[in-house]
């Protein structure tokens, strides 16, 4: 039986960790980034429960679970520092704190050299010599726009958002959210003290100026947290989302995953989460089916249903979260938090990282492409 085959276009997290999974069933694999170097420009993201499940299954949840801090205990606040809602020691539904950077060499690691290109843009895929290709080249992919022209075009969510990661340490935080008018706040503690942390804002408010301009007034630590990040390394972007889902995340022999498939609102911390469950399920479908059409189905089949519910929960956190401004309203949604017993919050939280991975055969074989196709430029 001869060794199939798999190019991955995008090197970002959801790509690497197809390219870990597909190896895992045995399959030669290359994976191609446009970009110079192989790397994730971001700071933190919160591995949730059902992605470490996946992740374990990639061989790297522990090497996760070692760089990372994983949170027991947090909660949601209210501007001025009341807590909203308290949230136990969640035990196996932690979530692990830790910077995306870190989060892509572990997955990197998986991998050997020879598998990587880097400064290759896919141009075509119908030339690609290959079994199966994998469209995981972010919200904006081109492969996407090749292959369903008429699907709309990913749109704003009408808020903006920083990230950034403190210069120094902050012993003793737990994880938490603020929940603010027209503004929210995350803290995100990593393993070696340092903290991560992600603001939100609806755009018309940030015309007010920067992210501490915004925050400005905010309850303790987060003015230090913001004075403690250099202002150079905060990122700031528009968060933007496919609000209407694709049709099918397959064509052919092509497979979306990740935000090229379903780019969600950040509301739910799921955005990266799901293209690792993506790679994982790819694969367990190519595993298990006798063909790439029938595994595409079998890919497509699970993911979209699980993708749409997690975008649209998403989108409706949005509505009464960062995006709620009136005062009545904000006052409404506090009194609900502050009554909702823990259990009840717990299950919320728990609604969808409660998944579990299918299982992937361990068989490694060695082989991959020696150089980008023609295709490549």
């Amino acid at each position: 039986m001869r060794t199939m085959k798999a190019m991955i276009v995008g090197g970002g997290l959801g790509g690497i960790a197809a390219a870990v999974a597909l190896r895992k069933i045995g399959w030669q694999v290359s994976v191609f980034e446009r970009a110079s170097e192989f790397g994730e420009v971001g700071a933190g993201v919160g591995v949730m429960p059902n992605a470490l499940r996946a992740l374990d299954e990639l061989g790297v949840g522990a090497e996760v679970r070692l760089l990372g801090t994983p949170q027991g205990t947090g909660g949601v606040r209210t501007w001025h520092g009341r807590w909203l809602v308290r949230l136990p020691n969640t035990g196996d539904q932690r979530v692990v704190a830790i910077h995306r950077a870190d989060l892509h060499r572990a997955l990197l690691s998986a991998l050997p050299p020879e598998c990587l290109h880097t400064s290759a843009e896919v141009t075509d895929v119908d030339s690609l010599e290959a079994d199966l290709v994998v469209a995981a080249d972010g919200i904006n992919s081109g492969i996407r726009a090749l292959l369903w022209p008429n699907a709309p075009a990913p749109v704003s969510a009408g808020v903006t958002a920083w990230r950034g990661v403190t210069a120094r340490t902050f012993p003793g935080l737990e994880i938490s959210q603020t929940l603010g008018r027209g503004r929210e706040f995350g803290i995100l503690p990593l393993g070696d003290g340092r903290v991560c942390w992600y603001a939100a804002a609806v755009t018309s408010i940030t015309a007010a100026g920067g992210v501490r301009e915004v925050f400005d007034g905010c309850h303790d630590p987060i003015p230090d947290l913001l004075a403690a990040t250099p202002a150079e390394a905060v990122l700031r972007h528009d968060i933007h989302e496919l609000a209407t889902p694709l049709p099918s995340y397959v064509s052919g022999r092509v497979a979306l995953l990740g935000d090229a498939a379903h780019a969600m609102t950040p509301y739910l911390g799921q955005g990266a989460c799901q293209a690792i469950e993506d790679a994982v399920v790819l694969a367990a479908a190519c595993a298990s089916e006798p063909g790439v059409k029938l595994a595409l189905a079998r890919y497509d089949a699970q993911r979209r249903p699980r993708t749409k519910a997690i975008s649209r929960a998403a989108r409706t956190m949005g509505t009464f979260g960062v995006e709620l401004r009136d005062p009545i309203g904000v006052a409404l949604r506090d009194a609900v938090l502050r009554f909702t017993p823990p259990r009840l919050a717990m299950r919320a939280m728990t609604r969808f990282s409660s998944w579990l991975p299918p299982a992937l055969n361990q068989r490694v074989t060695g082989g991959n492409f020696p150089d980008p196709p023609a295709v490549l430029k």
